[in-house]
């Protein structure tokens, strides 16, 4: 008996050979991780000498072994009828009575003597494995009860190991048929059909970013994560600031979750089914703030002990209501080391959107459409053609190898259209809704995964550019090269972008994209005019009880992301900078705003901090910076104040912060200016005694320098940063500056496209630059030159 059944009390990682890779973490976590609070369900393995054993008694290897050397291993169009005839061979054997024995009485030992619901699930001896890693390819069956119903379900196990897609597998794998054994693991039965499940990664699964840990849930069973059958609700958590106590948790999005999965009970074991999900919980997260924190430390914990990225299921028992760790295995899209080389994607030209969903990926493809129902419809489609189809299981990994990109009508970012996706290196565009009905079969479409998390299919074949970058050939000069950034979607792909942090983190973007409603039009909601702006803002915020709420809980995720992926870096956030027709263009704005012959020298910046007609917006705004910043540890959050016209305004600005909890200097707290008027210019000493550092916004300080409208197609021509005016301008700006003892950038196009204009700043002394992604590498080098330059006649002078 002790040969064939382990307890998990008796498994460490070791016994893989012994119990495959899912039963020897489940031990491994069981065992070694409970001290840290990480509750794994109790539950026993068969052993692979058990599964060897049973195949000896029944003389069933030569019989498997003759069947698949019939195996068609050119086009395997006997796939199907090789496997269900080796699937027949094994649930027709007969288990040897010891075997019988040893697994009932393990049954009501983890049960006291009672016949209680367990989950059987398969564990193959390469399963799990960072060489195997394809997840789902043998079955599992759930809230399985009684003696002869577990039997049944563990000889159901031992031929899961023939299905269609595990054959394929171990053939594209290499892996000797004979070879493999399967394990069983018997579980007490968490249930999450009453309560929530879904799957987590320790690494953010598109970019490789390794300081976020990323879970998505759903109520009910977790199948439908796998299946795609719905969009889950997605949590980002922060490695760094979790471990201080802090309150990590960067982006919550609540998914739809139209169905939940429960269970139909039958003769002992359950089917499933798949029913319509309340109102009142679509609108719900399936966790708690309190519980995606759990999940999250319990995730660093698993981590930690395995010293590798990965990628866990978790399930929450709607009757007991506590939360446990069903599952572990190693991550394996992401290989470290790999950031240092980037693929960037330029698409050259746009047009019609077929659909968009959420992007898998960083990649654009181009190629035929395929639409296919399911895999029996294989044979339609060709090397590089792209998948179209409602959602993929574990049954289609024998043909997606083909594909060049996915497109499915369902799931999520941990669907496994998007799991097999990532692994393929292809982009895939999944939960898209319309695909299948959009998009015609054999049309030419273009797969857009660079554009942020949403995903785009356009008709016909664009154009665009492939370029790989490797960072691991750029030095970073002494002069800060910083980033220019506004979506938070890019963030952690940028991070691995060679830079000093955030010289400018443009706070209208996530208003306008994520936030999308005026501030006022929440905090004076019930005087809001305007109908259909009163119905989009119900929505928006259905589940915050407080509208105020949903805009300060919007733009701290927002900024709490970006602030994250180049932590500890600086990240410089510049408080709304909208104009006032700008503002009136968001839901329920144009009743506060006024209307302004010149917005661009109107009512903007820092006046409209202290004004009664915006001062309680900017109060939220103040709140989100708070939150980020206190809340949530990201304390490398720094703020900036745009066109700030005078030394009092900037007072009565840094005032109006103290009062709506940002004190300067408190948690290390720093409030820098823009350089963007004259008058900052000229009388910059006096602004260094109210502001904390510097950051010249040379568009807008050219523009008022040569009474240009930049903007104007007539005065275009005339608009030059390298005018002598707007570089002496600059030029006094950094020398004030430096000689206030304060710190001073320049947030611009112009050091990446001219040359000589980094040099005249690097000579200048300024402290940092700050370019647009796309102008990063080349404002790198063109100040590593000025800096050589520089440095060149100091070496003549000192010989």
């Amino acid at each position: 008996m002790k040969n064939l059944i382990k307890k998990f009390s008796e498994i460490t990682i070791d016994d893989i050979p012994m119990v495959g890779g899912k039963n020897a973490s489940l031990g491994e976590m069981f065992n070694e991780l409970s001290s840290e609070g990480v509750q794994v369900p109790d539950g026993f393995a068969t052993t692979a000498e058990a599964f060897w054993t049973f195949l000896k008694e029944n003389k069933l290897q030569e019989k498997l072994k003759d069947l698949l050397k019939q195996l068609d291993r050119d086009n395997y169009e006997n796939l199907e009828e090789i496997g269900q005839q080796a699937r027949s061979l094994i649930k027709k054997g007969n288990f040897p009575k010891d075997f019988s024995e040893a697994i009932k009485e393990a049954y009501h030992t983890l049960g006291n003597s009672k016949d209680i619901q367990v989950a059987v699930r398969s564990s193959a001896t390469a399963e799990d494995l960072p060489q195997a890693s394809f997840a789902g390819q043998h079955d599992t069956f759930l809230n399985v009860t009684g003696e002869e119903s577990l039997l049944q379900a563990v000889k159901n196990c031992f031929a899961s190991l023939y299905t269609d897609r595990a054959i394929k597998y171990r053939e594209d794998q290499g892996f000797a048929h004979d070879e493999i054994a399967l394990s069983v693991g018997v579980q007490k039965m968490v249930r999450s059909d009453k309560g929530s499940s879904g799957v987590g990664f320790t690494i953010e699964p598109e970019s490789g970013f390794p300081d976020v840990i990323h879970l998505s849930g759903v109520w009910g069973l977790g199948e439908n994560i796998v299946q795609g059958t719905i969009n889950p609700d997605e949590f980002f958590i922060f490695k760094p600031t979790l471990e201080l106590g802090k309150n990590a948790i960067l982006q919550k999005k609540l998914g739809r979750k139209e169905k939940t999965m429960v269970y139909a009970e039958s003769n002992g074991h359950s089917s499933t089914v798949n029913i319509e999900t309340e109102a009142s919980k679509q609108d719900q997260f399936v966790l708690s703030d309190k519980e995606v924190l759990t999940l999250g430390k319990w995730a660093m914990a698993i981590e930690n002990h395995y010293n590798k990225a990965m990628d866990i299921e978790w399930a929450k028992d709607g009757i007991n209501g506590e939360l446990f760790i069903t599952q572990a295995r190693p991550e394996t899209v992401h290989r470290k080391g790999e950031e240092k080389v980037q693929y960037e994607y330029k698409l050259k030209e746009r047009s019609e959107i077929l659909v968009s969903g959420n992007a898998i990926g960083s990649k654009i493809a181009v190629g035929r459409a395929r639409i296919l129902e399911s895999p029996r419809d294989a044979h339609k489609l060709q090397q590089g053609d792209i998948l179209v189809t409602e959602t993929t299981s574990p049954d289609w990994d024998p043909i997606l190898k083909r594909t060049s990109g996915v497109i499915t009508d369902r799931g999520g970012r941990t669907s496994h259209a998007a799991i097999v996706a990532r692994e393929l290196g292809v982009p895939a565009v999944v939960g898209t809704y319309f695909a299948t009905q959009n998009i015609k079969d054999g049309e030419t479409i273009t797969v857009s995964c660079i554009e942020g998390k949403t995903g785009f299919v356009y008709k016909g074949k664009l154009e665009y550019e492939q370029e790989e970058l490797d960072f691991s050939q750029i030095s970073l000069p002494e002069t800060e090269a910083k980033l220019i950034l506004s979506d938070p979607e890019k963030a952690f792909q940028l991070s691995f972008y060679p830079n000093n942090g955030i010289g400018l983190l443009r706070m209208e973007f996530i208003i306008t994209h994520m936030v999308k409603v005026h501030p006022l039009s929440l905090i004076r909601f019930d005087e809001l005019k305007d109908r259909e702006a009163k119905k989009l803002i119900e929505e928006l915020t259905v589940s915050y009880p407080d509208k105020e709420e949903y805009f300060v809980d919007q733009l701290a995720q927002g900024i709490a992301t970006m602030a994250a992926a180049f932590y500890p870096k600086e990240v410089i956030v510049r408080m709304s900078d909208f104009k006032t027709n700008e503002y009136a263009n968001l839901i329920g704005g144009a009743q506060f705003e006024p209307k302004e012959e010149n917005p661009m020298l109107g009512f903007r910046g820092a006046s409209r901090y202290y004004h009664d007609l915006y001062k309680e917006g900017f109060g939220l705004e103040c709140r989100a910076i708070k939150k980020v910043r206190d809340e949530m540890g990201l304390t490398n959050v720094k703020v900036m104040i745009p066109f700030c016209r005078t030394v009092e305004e900037g007072k009565k600005v840094v005032g109006i912060m103290q009062e709506n909890g940002l004190k300067q200097k408190e948690n290390g707290l720093e409030i820098y200016a823009m350089v963007e008027i004259p008058s900052n210019v000229l009388l910059l000493e006096e602004f260094a005694e109210v502001f904390d550092g510097f950051s010249i916004g040379s568009n807008d300080l050219t523009q008022l320098t040569l009474g240009i409208d930049r903007d104007s197609q007539l005065m275009g021509a005339l608009f030059d940063e390298n005018d002598k005016a707007a570089m002496q301008m600059i030029s006094m700006a950094i020398q004030k500056a430096r000689k206030a003892g304060k710190k001073i950038g320049l947030c611009g196009q112009a050091p990446s496209d001219f040359p000589k204009f980094a040099s005249f700043l690097v000579k200048e002394g300024i402290d940092s630059i700050s370019f647009n992604p796309d102008a990063l590498l080349q404002g790198i080098k063109n100040i590593n030159k000025a800096e050589a330059e520089q440095q060149e006649p100091e070496k003549i002078n000192n010989n």
